[in-house]
């Protein structure tokens, strides 16, 4: 039997050289240059951006870095100002100063003593000087005076008397009737009072009495009966009948009914179902 090309099965065979890892290196891609996926684009480091913002940021700075300080100083004992603000104390150091020439001190205000009496009714005894007679004239009713003076300037300044107006306001309602213009007569003596008989003087009657069962303090006596005899004052018709011609008789109430306490519909209850499963048994 023949075989078709036969030549192919003979010698060697084509040898794929089998696959390759994948490394930094361009061998494990079918092509040997890596190809970007666009050519030409614009290309942004970050690294480089970071430094061109942090520089930008600094040029804002007007100064140099702001720095904290040291950290809080402990004092190592008492009495010294290490670690304290304000650092050592020239006026509290225990270091005897040198004896340097001083200044005197100047003397104290000198005063004359004090002047003998109390002072009520002595010339040059107090502090100030004594007035003299000229600041002391002051009249004892000087307000009154300025103040006459000050009417009298005001009425020499006015031309005519006050000013009245030509129409005089009248009342809303009427005059009063029982006023006149006449002279009254004359006022009567106290003998003319006397001698006229006036009477006894008067007397309050006595207060009035209290009802004590009789109708002892009525003003008029008491009737000995009643003038309304006690009688029917309405008089309501006898037999009154309806159309059909009975009596009309009212519809009666509900009636109440005996309740049956829950205990004993229990106890019924119970009874009947037992009588019904024997009757069904049977």
């Amino acid at each position: 039997m023949s075989t078709f090309n036969d030549a192919a099965g003979k010698g060697k065979q084509m040898l794929p050289g089998g696959s390759k890892d994948k490394s930094a290196r361009q061998d494990g891609y079918f092509s040997e240059k890596f190809n970007r996926v666009m050519d030409g684009e614009a290309y942004s480091d970050p690294v480089k951006l970071r430094r061109r913002y942090r520089m930008a940021e600094a040029k804002k700075n007007l100064s140099k870095a702001f720095l904290p300080t040291n950290g809080q100083k402990a004092m190592n004992g008492l009495g010294t100002f290490f670690g304290t603000i304000g650092g050592n104390v020239k006026a509290f150091s225990p270091v005897s100063k040198g004896g340097g020439s001083g200044k005197n001190p100047l003397k104290n205000v000198m005063t004359n003593p004090g002047k003998r009496g109390t002072g009520y009714g002595y010339v040059a005894v107090t502090l100030g000087k004594y007035p003299n007679s000229e600041n002391m004239a002051d009249p004892y009713d000087n307000d009154k005076q300025i103040y006459r003076k000050e009417v009298a300037q005001h009425k020499a300044q006015l031309k005519a008397g006050a000013f009245h107006l030509n129409m005089h306001p009248s009342d809303y309602f009427d005059g009063n009737p029982y006023r006149t213009d006449k002279p009254l007569p004359p006022l009567r003596k106290s003998a003319d009072v006397t001698k006229k008989d006036v009477g006894p003087p008067f007397r309050p009657s006595n207060p009035g009495k209290v009802m004590g069962g009789m109708k002892a303090g009525t003003f008029e006596p008491y009737p000995l009966k009643s003038k309304d005899p006690y009688g029917i004052k309405d008089k309501r018709p006898v037999n009154v009948v309806n159309k059909s011609g009975r009596i009309f008789m009212p519809s009666q109430g509900p009636k109440t009914t005996p309740c049956k306490s829950i205990v004993n519909q229990n106890v019924v209850r119970s009874v009947n179902i037992t009588n019904y499963r024997s009757v069904t048994v049977l």
